[in-house]
């Protein structure tokens, strides 16, 4: 079957779309010998594609990982700064797997790294709401008056948040934890709801996704999903 040449890439797990379509503008992603233009389509199965000289390959078996991603990572497979990325937390023997969503450079905690292109698909698509659970640590204290804005709904400059779940909130000296559950995934949404309740954050972690718990799993180490987590994550993404 057929498909755009930079969805193809992506879901190779060998860069992201953004920067496979710059490989296609300069020339870099060629077809059966051709060079390649933006907006073209072609079959895995028929067609030889490479970039850079080097041939597109596909993995034969699906895999999918759950990573405790450290701070001072990026969730990309490419970074012109050179700052360390997730994947280089990976052995290489493990072939091409690429982040399903993304947690900040200064975010820590659950993330799904797999070479399955319609499970990150699905859960990365808004429609289908796999609740995430943070855990927060802000500066101040969390009154009942921003408890309720979070978990009714509060106005960013995007629009307005879908409502939250805040559970097991703790007080530390000036500073507060607690969980907060959301069921969308905006750039930087935990952070910026905390600002607009007055309350910096000073650390944040992602504990869980789906059905799925980051529990007693290292800073840095991962594991890959055993068959029943595999099911019900498919399951929550409407696969």
């Amino acid at each position: 079957m057929k498909e755009r040449l930079q969805k193809l890439i992506s879901r190779s797990g060998l860069m992201s779309r953004r920067r496979a379509e710059e490989k296609i503008r300069q020339g870099l992603v060629r077809v059966d010998g051709r060079v390649a233009q933006l907006g073209e389509s072609a079959d895995p199965a028929q067609a030889e594609i490479r970039v850079d000289g080097d041939l597109l390959r596909f993995a034969t078996a699906t895999l999918t990982l759950m990573l405790n991603k450290p701070t001072g990572y990026i969730c990309s497979m490419d970074d012109p700064n050179g700052r360390r990325l997730v994947i280089d937390l990976l052995p290489a023997e493990l072939g091409r797997l690429y982040p399903v969503g993304r947690l900040d450079y200064n975010t820590e905690g659950l993330l799904l790294l797999t070479n399955d292109g319609a499970l990150a698909q699905h859960l990365t698509h808004p429609s289908h709401h796999v609740s995430k659970t943070y855990l927060v640590k802000v500066r101040g204290l969390l009154n009942d008056q921003g408890r309720k804005k979070m978990e009714s709904g509060i106005k960013l400059e995007d629009g307005v948040t879908a409502p939250a779940r805040v559970s097991a909130v703790r007080r530390s000296g000036q500073n507060c934890w607690f969980e907060l559950t959301l069921r969308e995934g905006r750039n930087r949404q935990v952070r910026r709801m905390c600002e607009a309740v007055g309350l910096p954050v000073v650390r944040l972690k992602r504990i869980a996704l789906g059905g799925l718990r980051l529990e007693d799993l290292k800073s840095g180490t991962y594991r890959a999903l055993d068959d029943d987590e595999l099911a019900d994550l498919k399951k929550k993404a409407g696969l």
